[in-house]
């Protein structure tokens, strides 16, 4: 198995965990935050799905989906256009609210789209180049691939759980 094909395979299990995470709950369970300073539902996906097209558009070269596609129009967020959610205060998360959970995973879908077609044509050397040189290290390709993955999986378990309060309520 290539690296590649590990990395497609990990994505695409994000995937799923997104789908399992935000079908069939409420609006009311989307935004429903645990305490005054929780993330929903709602914020933890819209928030990983920023982060995974932000990141992944970034070290391949590619435009946001999140700008090209006009989901920034479809949420109507009213947020900068490059924001991800990192650093929020709790008034913003507050704010990040759908009208739908197929807006969640429609957004999610058109980045998986976009990150899987990225990824198939990965080369094994692609993983070594430099996306990012504001740190020390500087970040190549396949760390980036892999610190989207780990913020994604932290997120999406983050929203299974809520999911599991809410309906054990």
């Amino acid at each position: 198995m290539h690296a590649k094909d590990i990395l497609i395979d990990a994505y695409t299990r994000i995937q799923e965990e997104v789908h399992t995470a935000v079908e069939g709950l409420t609006l009311d369970d989307l935004h429903h935050r645990p305490g005054p300073d929780a993330n929903s539902v709602a914020w933890l996906i819209w928030h990983l799905t920023r982060v995974q097209d932000d990141h992944v558009a970034g070290g391949f070269g590619l435009d946001q989906v999140w700008l090209t596609q006009d989901w920034e129009k479809r949420f109507g967020l009213g947020l900068a256009p490059h924001d991800i959610g990192y650093g929020h205060t709790s008034a913003q998360v507050a704010e990040v609210r759908v009208d739908s959970a197929d807006l969640l995973t429609g957004y999610y879908d058109a980045v998986q789209a976009q990150t899987l077609e990225a990824l198939r044509g990965l080369a094994a050397e692609d993983l070594e180049r430099v996306v990012d040189t504001n740190w020390d290290p500087p970040v190549t390709l396949g760390v980036r691939l892999v610190s989207v993955l780990s913020d994604c999986w932290e997120h999406v378990g983050q929203a299974a759980y809520l999911r599991g309060l809410l309906q054990s309520a």
